[in-house]
């Protein structure tokens, strides 16, 4: 039992199998030791030195471990594991206080490393319960430097240059009243976080590489022994309002914040982690939220929060709380649900429900893609943060840009936007991956390049799909630079990817489009996009034409990388163009679309413009500009039609009757 100003104390060493000191738990490796003494501070006694190994689950013993522990890997096989040591700490610690009359002690350690950073994580990946004397304790080097400030810096301070001051220490341990207790938090507390509130940049990191289920306390579990700041926990949202693996973790200090970064490539499951700096703006804008709606909902403290997807248009709260039914309540009721609509009012499909204990949250869990009138309805687990991401995306600007105010007469002529991320050119600053595995995701294609992401530029890693919209093998990244290209091209060439090995080619940006508009590099070079095939838009020379380009719907769908820029035709001298002239690129029913990630380059913290950014228009900038549909099914009606193009922002002359007078001439058409 821990308690202030106590009269008796306990002294807590360990080591690890690894690194040790300043680095201690840096490197992930476990307990193989611990020391305890109590010091009787009130009859001026010190107990017996207690030492007892401990067994790791891997025995592999650094050099740095052997030369200060002289322990060896025979001996740690015969010690008993960590449950055990701890039952055996509590045991002889309870029983010496016992004899010497006291009920109480507190806990002294000499720097929080081995507290936080190594008892609290092992612990917690071994679903082992501490005692609770580990969650509070003096950090000695602390109220050392308390007495003695002219002794250097904290973390400089080691057991030599404390015992030149050996009389301070005694005065220490003797008469010094303790001011501060060191505490780990038992649990993560979920709350909002409004975007007016102050975030310090010194405690925000960003973690990368998360599962896509992991949720806000399974990050706390990772950070275990840190002390997360309430609602400090963001996952981060992709364009599609899915989770794309990152979060931002806002800790207490900046202290624990150079903790946490120390945990950069430790693991949770079978996937490490990479732990960056962050600032408290990019905090702000995945967490920060405005609404009162929303800061209302998340008042209720201790919740959990599961987020409903695919719900019909027309479910109401009551159907909703009937979906749940009797063995999962909703807190509050009605008042526990949540929502999210279009600025306009018309619902989005998603909803967020509280529930008051885990019990209830794991019942409604179960009822995942069980069916609701004729939709299955999908479950995860959520946070305050994703809530304000959500509500922020649907209730902002929309993700795709509205078309603007038709322009002055003189200008008015369709045009295709350039694209601002590819831009052709012969520099081989670029790399082609072939052989991907057709599950290989952004993570892996990360993974693979291992040390060498850091050189990848922003939004610069494209995934190529096929005209079925699957996975075609192939992925093209921008790197900063020729050499950076060629490095990457000469380490990673046949290197191993989920047992495929994986072909990687130094190229240019224009292979690189060529490629991504439908043709194929040969070991001869470039072989363009097939001309045969019938083109959905044909080379067209006007001036001041009132016909509006027509654009497959894939490509008014797709981010702008998926057009390559277009070049300035040359006209026919017999035949030629008049001086404001556009041209209309050729886009081919074969193409391949390419997905553009928005990845961008680590270490450094990432820009977040892209989480919720808008996607440039590509599309005529005139009013009543048009879309090309391919692939429609055959008993695909008006409705349906009018329901997928939900969101997007309609001409005010457009009918139901002139899309049905459309759909008949284009029939007539085939037909003939």
């Amino acid at each position: 039992m821990m308690a202030s100003h106590s009269d008796t104390l306990v002294v807590f060493f360990g080591a690890t199998a690894g690194a040790n000191g300043g680095k201690l738990g840096s490197d992930e490796r476990e307990l193989i030791l611990l020391v305890w003494q109590i010091v009787d501070l009130h009859e001026n006694k010190v107990g017996q030195l207690q030492r007892t190994l401990v067994q790791p689950d891997s025995a592999d013993l650094s050099e740095q471990c052997k030369e200060e522990t002289g322990l060896t890997a025979e001996e740690l096989c015969k010690a008993e594991p960590l449950e055990s040591v701890l039952q055996q700490f509590h045991q002889s610690v309870s029983a010496e206080l016992k004899s010497l009359g006291r009920s109480s002690y507190t806990l002294c350690v000499d720097g929080p490393l081995l507290i936080r950073q190594v008892l609290h994580p092992e612990a917690s990946k071994k679903n082992l319960v501490l005692p609770e004397c580990f969650y509070t304790f003096v950090d000695l080097k602390k109220e050392f430097h308390k007495c003695c400030p002219n002794a250097g810096p904290v973390n400089d301070l080691t057991l030599t240059s404390m015992l030149d001051c050996i009389l301070h220490m005694l005065l220490v341990l003797l008469y010094h009243k303790f001011s501060t207790f060191e505490t780990v938090n038992y649990k993560f507390e979920s709350g909002a976080c409004s975007k007016t509130e102050a975030v310090d940049s010194e405690t925000v990191i960003r973690a990368r590489g998360l599962p896509w289920q992991s949720s806000d306390q399974d990050i706390a579990r990772f950070f275990k022994g840190l002390n997360i700041a309430k609602g400090g926990v963001a996952l981060c949202l992709n364009a599609q309002g899915r989770r794309n693996g990152e979060a931002l973790v806002r800790f207490i200090n900046s202290e624990h914040r150079d903790m946490a970064l120390d945990r950069h490539k430790h693991h949770m499951g079978n996937r490490y982690i990479e732990v960056y700096k962050a600032t408290g703006e990019e905090f702000l804008k995945i967490a920060g939220g405005t609404s009162n709606e929303v800061a209302q909902f998340l008042s209720k403290e201790n919740q959990v929060i599961i987020r409903m997807r695919g719900l019909p248009f027309t479910a109401t709260p009551q159907d909703v709380l009937g979906f749940l039914g009797p063995d999962c309540p909703v807190t509050d009721g009605m008042e526990g649900l949540l929502f999210v609509k279009y600025p306009d009012g018309r619902p989005t499909g998603d909803a967020f429900v509280l529930f008051a204990c885990e019990e209830y949250a794991q019942n409604a869990l179960k009822k995942h893609k069980q069916i609701l009138g004729k939709r299955y309805i999908e479950l995860f687990r959520s946070t305050a943060a994703e809530v304000q991401q959500v509500l922020n995306r649907y209730m902002s600007t929309p993700l795709i840009s509205t078309l603007p105010p038709p322009p002055p007469p003189m200008v008015s002529m369709p045009v295709l936007a350039t694209p601002p991320f590819i831009t052709t050119g012969s520099t081989r600053d670029c790399i082609r991956l072939r052989g991907l595995p057709y599950i290989a995701a952004i993570e892996d294609i990360l993974e693979f390049m291992g040390e060498h992401t850091i050189d990848i530029r922003p939004h610069g890693v494209h995934m190529v799909f096929n005209q079925q919209g699957r996975p075609s093998g192939d992925a093209f990244i921008q790197m900063k630079s020729a050499d950076r290209a060629f490095m990457v091209a000469q380490k990673c060439h046949k290197k191993m990817m989920k047992d495929r090995y994986v072909e990687v080619f130094q190229c240019s940006t224009e292979e690189m489009s060529f490629v991504l508009m439908g043709g194929t590099l040969n070991r001869s070079g470039l072989s363009p996009p097939p001309c045969k095939l019938p083109c959905l838009s044909p080379p067209t020379y006007a001036a001041f034409s009132a016909t509006p380009a027509m654009l497959p719907a894939e490509a008014a769908l797709y981010q702008p990388p998926l057009l390559a820029t277009p070049r300035t035709p040359q006209a026919p001298a017999h035949n030629p163009a008049p001086a404001l002239a556009y041209y209309s690129p050729q886009l081919y029913m074969n193409m391949n679309m390419s997905y553009t990630t928005y990845y961008p380059s680590p270490p450094v913290s990432p820009s977040t413009v892209s989480y919720f950014a808008q996607a440039p228009s590509i599309l005529p900038p005139q009013p009543g500009a048009l879309v090309r549909m391919q692939g429609l099914p055959y008993n695909a009606g008006v409705k349906d039609i009018l329901s997928f193009f939900q969101g997007y922002q309609v001409s005010p002359h457009f009918t139901t009757h002139s899309l049905t007078h459309s759909l008949t001439q284009v029939f007539k058409f085939k037909n003939k």
